[in-house]
């Protein structure tokens, strides 16, 4: 069962194969658990984690501290018990990984659509805690929140303002004269 399809009405067709049967697995816990959740609420929730989850996985890899930041956002924001923002987060970086590049865009309008301009703008300062959570925001997470902020309609002065928050994690500016951290 694919999420992004039940959701959104969008993705493609996932793998088969005994490998993915436990995955199925996960996806399938999560939909009941989003099943008892306002459909637009689900939508919304499941959007915005999908979202935080492309952050997380720009780099190919998600750090426990990059998890654990987004089931706490998941959990405030999406007003979830912990074990539903666990499901939440768990099954949005398994579709970002399994449908990524294809579906990234698809996801970030539907957001787009469901959410209003403090929303946004909350997710993109969330953006940036996630990718942050393990002390530094590499160039290819930095560039995965410009090309999210686009898409979600911010400019680019919006994003240096909500980026400024978070330029002693910046790797890019890390050992340059003049920062904190100057060896």
């Amino acid at each position: 069962m694919n999420l992004l399809r039940k959701l959104f009405g969008i993705g493609g067709e996932e793998p088969s194969g005994e490998s993915h049967r436990a995955d199925d697995d996960s996806v399938a816990r999560i939909v009941a658990e989003i099943d008892a959740l306002d459909p637009e609420q689900a939508r919304f929730v499941a959007a915005f984690a999908y979202v935080l989850g492309r952050v997380a996985h720009a780099d190919q890899h998600v750090s426990e501290a990059e998890s654990e930041k987004m089931q706490q956002i998941v959990m405030r924001l999406g007003h979830l018990p912990e074990k539903q923002a666990e499901l939440v987060v768990e099954v949005a970086q398994h579709q970002t990984q399994l449908f990524g590049a294809t579906q990234d865009f698809l996801v970030t309008r539907e957001f787009t659509r469901l959410s209003n301009p403090a929303q946004r703008q909350e997710l993109l300062d969330c953006l940036f805690a996630v990718s942050a959570a393990d002390d530094s925001i590499t160039s290819v997470e930095e560039e995965q929140i410009r090309q999210i902020a686009t898409e979600l309609g911010f400019s680019h002065p919006q994003y240096i303002a909500a980026r400024s928050a978070y330029s002693d994690k910046r790797e890019v500016l890390r050992g340059l004269p003049g920062t904190d951290r100057d060896a």
